[in-house]
């Protein structure tokens, strides 16, 4: 998935987390949003992960279904926590994922959000918060290995700091030569942007300014030179979450009660840290475009609603056309302003 080939993509996410806050956990209505999204002609289908600090389904699980009744659309974690898992128990089942995708997966992965409830998370996996971030990367390095184990003259084993592992190529291998593309999802401090630059595919943000959004994304191009790459070999993406209602202040009040129930904060609060758009679908795509035109080349849509189908089909004829409609911008680099 090229960072720079055709226009923007444009993806969605599933309601996993918002069917677990209204109190149901059918698969039925999930792979009705899986089809109609791609009947509709979005890019991409993205599910988010928590075990107890923000329940919901299991998004592997889930995609797998996703995926099995879809043929077209990109389907992607957004964003999956591997610590939440064994290493090895992780490499298997997303190389499961990636056959029943015939290689349309993309990974967008995280190392947990810095809340006492993520904490908490970790913990009752037994798994270590302190030192997440570096754990991460160990994981997605000891999956490639895993992935490659099987290639002729390739290592079959693992030795890292957190893990080791034996016997590698006796896992079944991805789909994909090497695996599905990762994502990191962070921010854009110079150490996020750095890991990104040096050992990921992708960068998975939700920066709530357009102009912090350009300035890391050409720093994250410098970086990527400075690393060896191509100034584009990372695919700059974005996360963000928009509520369509052409009444701007419903739409506000509607996002409100969202995020006060899904974070437990305000909107307010959470808008110091996340992409948050709301109003009519015009004026969201306008404010998506303001992303598009900083850099970033695919968009991931959460909508900021606990009955978000009704507005799909809007953002499906209004957003899909208007930031497809923007073309490839130029990333200059240079210093970033």
């Amino acid at each position: 998935m090229s960072s720079s080939a055709g226009p923007p993509q444009l993806g969605i996410l599933l309601p996993t987390r918002e069917q677990a806050i209204s109190g149901g956990y059918s698969a039925a209505p999930l792979l009705d949003f899986a089809r109609q999204a791609e009947s509709l002609g979005f890019d991409s289908l993205w599910a988010g992960d928590s075990l107890t600090a923000r329940p919901r389904l299991d998004p592997l699980v889930v995609l797998s279904a996703a995926a099995a009744v879809t043929s077209r659309i990109t389907v992607g974690t957004a964003a999956l926590t591997p610590a939440l898992r064994h290493p090895l128990i992780g490499a298997n089942l997303i190389a499961s994922l990636d056959h029943v995708a015939s290689r349309r997966l993309v990974l967008g992965l995280g190392s947990g959000f810095p809340m006492p409830e993520t904490e908490a998370e970790f913990a009752s996996v037994g798994a270590s918060f302190a030192g997440r971030v570096g754990r991460l990367d160990e994981i997605t390095a000891l999956w490639r290995r895993a992935w490659q184990a099987g290639e002729p003259g390739a290592p079959t084993s693992f030795e890292g700091k957190h893990w080791q592992a034996a016997g590698l190529d006796r896992l079944p291998r991805p789909s994909t030569p090497g695996g599905p593309p990762l994502w990191l999802a962070g921010s854009d401090t110079p150490k996020v942007l750095a890991r990104v630059a040096r050992d990921y595919d992708g960068w998975l943000p939700f920066l709530p300014s357009t102009e912090a959004y350009a300035s890391a994304r050409k720093q994250l191009a410098e970086l990527c030179v400075e690393a060896g790459r191509a100034p584009e070999a990372v695919t700059p993406a974005l996360y963000a979450t928009i509520t369509v209602n052409r009444d701007e202040a419903a739409a506000k009040a509607e996002l409100e009660h969202y995020i006060s129930h899904y974070y437990g904060r305000s909107l307010e609060q959470m808008a110091a840290i996340q992409a948050y758009g709301w109003g009519s679908a015009e004026r969201c795509a306008e404010w998506l475009a303001g992303y598009v035109r900083a850099g970033a080349r695919h968009i991931v849509i959460r909508i900021g609603s606990y009955d978000p189908q009704p507005q799909l089909q809007e953002i499906a004829e209004v957003l899909l056309p208007a930031v497809r409609a923007l073309g490839s911008p130029t990333i200059a680099l240079g210093s970033a302003s």
